[in-house]
């Protein structure tokens, strides 16, 4: 979620979680300060970039307005960078979470022994998680994990182990390969194994959470204690008031009309601008979102390709003026998979990186590096 989850779209999640809380009329049984609201995490941050104090890693890690809980999303392939990482995060107040990522699956990470495939060596994953927790002290750590590299090289019973006895906080499973990257279906079964065994600490599931009632189902079907959402919140902040709903009984569900959903991408532009202070950077930034948001709608491609083009909020609120605002929700077109799915890949992976489990002195200089190439800071 590179570049979708800075601070001003996990406020307006946020806030869209906190208007799913229920009234006493909708669910009489609940008080609304049992339901949780969920930890929004910021997008993926290097350790190296972090400890050397970069601006735009010390912009990630920035905190929206009324955050409850703070939480940074670390990637790392050097426990002594991870380790330095977490101390600074912690020491200085930076953050109230801390979740490790081993789910990523892209090339430039893989390619370098991180994100989805670092798990396969078992004494560099364990060595990593164990050192980030001891850095931080009372400020929990957690880990998000793929099932492995492909269907031959499965990692996740043995790694979600690992952490467990690290004393990680929880576990959260996305249930594809790095292989697999977003194509088509996530394995539940993965998840609901994992849940069996791991029974100590919670484990969370994620992969293919499009609504509320997907959410609901994934932890029917799985045992699981949580869900990790990630694409489809996309151009959807209101998809948490939906799940924050659902978990607590609520049939309340949001459908808006084109014109809420414009004024929900004209609010996201003014806190853009605010986070970032350059409106043309931020207007450049928000592009991606455009067609998120308007997926479903009836927005002809001439007033798409605009909308992706936007460079000011005056031209944005031209553009939006432009649309058919008094279209209702369009129902199932606005809903289900979001951004791209891609198709199965062979990962990119270091020489020799599958020959064992364990690091050797050639990996262990390549790993070294990784993080340079790698986004966030």
């Amino acid at each position: 979620m590179a570049g979708v989850t800075n601070a001003p779209f996990r406020q307006l999640c946020q806030e869209a979680a906190r208007a799913g809380l229920p009234t006493p009329e909708q669910a009489p049984a609940i008080h609304a300060t049992d339901v949780p609201e969920g930890i929004f995490v910021s997008e993926m941050v290097t350790s190296r970039a972090l400890v050397e104090r970069t601006p735009e890693s010390m912009r990630i890690i920035q905190a929206a307005p009324g955050e409850k809980v703070r939480s940074v999303q670390l990637y790392g392939v050097d426990p002594a960078t991870v380790r330095a990482a977490v101390r600074m995060l912690v020491s200085e107040d930076r953050a109230d979470h801390i979740d490790l990522n081993f789910g990523c699956p892209v090339p430039k990470v893989t390619k370098r022994g991180g994100g989805a495939v670092l798990p396969w060596k078992r004494d560099l994953f364990a060595a990593i998680v164990r050192g980030a927790v001891q850095e931080a002290g009372e400020v929990p750590i957690t880990v998000k994990m793929r099932m492995g590299i492909d269907e031959d090289h499965l990692t996740y019973l043995d790694a979600a182990r690992s952490a467990r006895d690290a004393g990680v906080a929880w576990v959260a499973l996305h249930g594809r390969t790095a292989a697999e990257h977003y194509s088509g279906t996530a394995h539940w079964d993965a998840i609901a194994r994992l849940k069996e065994a791991i029974t100590d600490i919670p484990v969370l599931g994620n992969g293919d959470i499009w609504s509320a009632e997907d959410a609901l189902a994934m932890v029917e079907q799985t045992g699981c204690d949580g869900v990790v959402v990630g694409r489809g919140c996309q151009g959807r902040p209101w998809l948490f008031t939906d799940l924050v709903a659902g978990f607590a009984g609520s049939e309340v569900r949001v459908r808006p009309r084109l014109r809420e959903v414009a004024g929900v991408l004209r609010r996201h532009a003014e806190l853009m601008v605010d986070h970032m202070g350059e409106e043309d950077r931020a207007l450049r930034e928000l592009r991606k979102h455009m067609a998120w948001y308007l997926k479903g709608y009836p927005a002809g491609g001439d007033a798409r390709r605009a909308l992706a083009l936007v460079d000011s909020l005056a031209d944005l609120d031209a553009k939006l003026a432009d649309l058919d605002l008094d279209a209702p929700y369009p129902g199932e077109a606005a809903e289900g998979k979001r951004g791209r799915a891609g198709s199965p890949k062979v990962p990119h992976l270091p020489e020799g990186w599958l020959d064992s489990r364990e690091i050797d002195g050639r990996l262990a200089a390549l790993l070294a590096q990784a993080e340079l190439s790698v986004s966030g800071g």
